[in-house]
């Protein structure tokens, strides 16, 4: 499908008639301006309003290189370069509690195998492996996904229908550089790297969608199909478990998505690194993960990209060793994509993968991290209520807390004033405005879905999540005792402690 001309322009970059647009920004700044925690966001490199043409100051950050566009942060990176301006550090990271990086704590937990402490480094390892990775990693891959998916199936994976990659990341950009002029689909809230991907391979033609917390962030189906008919999309990308709610989909209807799209020949492209962190009821049900590999009927025909690793079921995020499952002409291209972009995985840690991928061995993984996980999302979702921060819609899979602060008091209620005040009590939460894809771009950051809301990970050690619900009922306490008077200002603007704030 061609791309869109300035006769038929895309959705996303015209949400209204351009005057609406410039007013849309000219009252979003007015209200930012009120706001010390958003006017340090505008003035990070890359977070000033786009599309636009506006009287601005130049940010000497941001503009130091002839003819390169300043990218933007991701979440995680704001929020550690705002920590570290408050006097964070990875050398004396134990005195913060880090509720922000999307990680799982990496140590040993109840009942699961021994983690390795070490690797072999074969000399044929120190060459570098292919682009599409180690044969025999490939084939482990696509026999773990047959054993627990794909049992009876007359399509199976074979080493052909996977490649390696060197993190998520580096899977996304690979699919999103070999995918041509198109309108590609995403969901707001979502993963906060889509925002970069979708803005640097410009050949995507980016369409959001709205996910309602009345439908508890569901996708609906219906309209997926209505959408795709009307507005001709070849794309969808999405998580499944869904990072930053904590919602899955699964049985029937990930079953109608994979089937959406052999019907409607659209691409979709899952994410699915959550897929072991599915919380049942019944602990008959421990052990359980969710794929769309199971309901896909023909491997190399069925329009389905799956991308996982090691980083999070594993609890390896340090090793970067991921993968890319789909129809093997898909893989034929992520290999030549690979060759330009990141040059391929490390060689001797893809070696050390291969038994980590045995069967029996991810049994016990997959039992013993659901029910440690689970036992730590129940234990926040009681503190949080006992800080009278009720969860109304609590986290199924995943390992996050889409936390709604609506009802606090101003300033405290929305996601950006409400992580500053937690990084001078040294705890470090996501602001929800990283998860609506692009807002800093066109959108009122005020008018945001997701600007009341902030992302708390119970990835980390029990230790380290009590000590930032400590701080966050710090925080509720000062305000309930001493007013509001003390919050919304006095943020450190850099490193070297300055409180001066950014300049509109």
């Amino acid at each position: 499908m061609s791309r869109p001309t300035s006769q038929q322009p895309s959705r996303s970059s015209t949400p209204h008639h351009f005057r609406d647009i410039v007013w849309d920004v000219i009252k979003s700044m007015k209200h930012e301006k009120e706001s010390e925690a958003h006017r340090i966001f505008r003035d990070a490199p890359g977070h000033n309003p786009k599309g636009v043409v506006m009287p601005q100051t130049v940010n000497p950050d941001e503009e130091t290189v002839p003819g390169i566009i300043h990218p933007g942060s991701t979440g995680v990176i704001y929020c550690s370069d705002r920590a570290m301006a408050n006097g964070f550090s990875y050398a004396s990271s134990h005195e913060w509690s880090n509720l922000g990086q999307g990680a799982p704590e990496v140590g040993p937990i109840p009942d699961a195998p021994n983690r390795p402490t070490h690797i072999d480094v074969p000399t044929d390892s120190l060459e570098y492996a292919p682009t599409t990775g180690v044969k025999a990693l490939r084939e482990a891959v696509a026999k773990l996904y047959n054993q627990t998916y794909r049992k009876g199936k007359k399509s199976q994976y074979t080493f052909e229908n996977v490649c390696i990659v060197p993190g998520g990341r580096a899977g996304l950009s690979r699919v999103a550089s070999v995918v041509g002029d198109v309108y590609c689909s995403y969901q707001v809230p979502d993963y906060t790297a889509y925002d970069q991907v979708l803005s640097a391979f410009r050949r995507l033609v980016p369409v959001p969608t709205a996910l309602e917390a009345e439908s508890k962030y569901h996708l609906d189906i219906k309209q997926t199909r209505k959408d795709i008919q009307n507005q001709g999309l070849a794309v969808i990308i999405a998580s499944n478990p869904r990072n930053p709610t904590g919602q899955v989909m699964q049985g029937q209807d990930l079953k109608e998505l994979v089937d959406l799209s052999r019907e409607c020949s659209t691409t979709i492209i899952l994410d699915e690194f959550y897929s072991w962190y599915i919380y049942p009821d019944d602990e008959k049900e421990f052990g359980k993960s969710v794929s769309s590999a199971e309901f896909i009927e023909d491997v190399n025909e069925d329009h389905i990209v799956i991308i996982d690793g090691l980083t999070k079921n594993w609890r390896l995020p340090g090793w970067r060793v991921c993968w890319v499952i789909g129809p093997k002409n898909l893989v034929t291209a992520l290999s030549q994509s690979g060759s330009y972009l990141d040059g391929g995985a490390n060689h001797p840690l893809q070696l050390a993968a291969i038994p980590l991928l045995d069967f029996d061995h991810v049994a016990k993984e997959k039992v013993a991290l659901q029910k440690h996980f689970k036992a730590k999302r129940d234990h926040v979702l009681a503190r949080l209520k006992d800080l009278d921060l009720e969860v109304t819609i609590p986290p199924s899979s995943t390992f996050y807390i889409w936390l709604n602060l609506e009802k606090l008091p101003s300033p405290l209620n929305n996601g950006l004033t409400f992580f500053e005040e937690l990084l001078k009590e040294q705890t470090i939460v996501i602001p929800g405005i990283f998860f609506d894809i692009n807002p800093s771009h066109r959108r009122n950051l005020f008018n945001s879905p997701c600007h009341h809301f902030v992302r708390i990970s119970f990835g980390p050690p029990l230790e380290d999540l009590d000590k930032g619900l400590d701080a966050i009922g710090r925080v509720l306490r000062k305000a309930k005792k001493e007013g509001l008077k003390g919050f919304g200002h006095s943020y450190r603007k850099s490193m070297d402690g300055s409180n001066n704030t950014a300049q509109v």
